[in-house]
């Protein structure tokens, strides 16, 4: 089985994601889900989901590249990362990565890179939907799930 790297719109099936990396060779599987967190506004309003926007092919062309990156520094057996386009609800997940590698404290390393560097560099952009109907974009350079 390939490595999964995905934008979607549609709700993140973790249990298939980290069944999606098991491998003989790995020993262990780390997974890191990005979910919408509830918080409010300085004057009292409720956040009540994000909307999540990106240029499909473009955005899976950077995720790839960071992926390709991770393989590079550790011994990944395999990779999915998935982020969801659209509106996600508090407690929704927005993005999952899941590793597996030989050793746990690899596949760790590696994951941690995986989230940090999509946040970074892969374009998704983020607009936060208040309970008062208002909503605003969040600054940033790309990815920036609410985890």
């Amino acid at each position: 089985m390939d490595d999964w790297i995905d934008i979607i719109a549609e709700a993140i099936n973790a249990t298939a994601v980290i069944d999606s990396v098991l491998h003989p060779s790995a020993g262990g599987v780390n997974v890191f889900l990005g979910t919408t967190r509830a918080e409010t506004r300085g004057d009292g309003v409720a956040l009540v989901a994000l909307d999540y926007e990106a240029y499909r092919e473009m955005a899976i062309e950077q995720m790839r590249a960071i992926a390709a990156v991770a393989k590079e520094r550790w011994p990944v057996a395999r990779v999915a990362l998935l982020h969801r386009v659209g509106r996600v609800a508090v407690d929704e997940a927005s993005v999952v990565i899941a590793v597996s590698c030989p050793h746990r404290g690899q596949a760790f390393d590696a994951c941690r890179f995986l989230i940090d560097e999509l946040k970074k560099s892969v374009t998704i952009w983020k607009r936060e939907v208040w309970a008062d109907e208002s909503m605003s974009w969040v600054e940033g350079n790309a990815a920036s799930s609410s985890s």
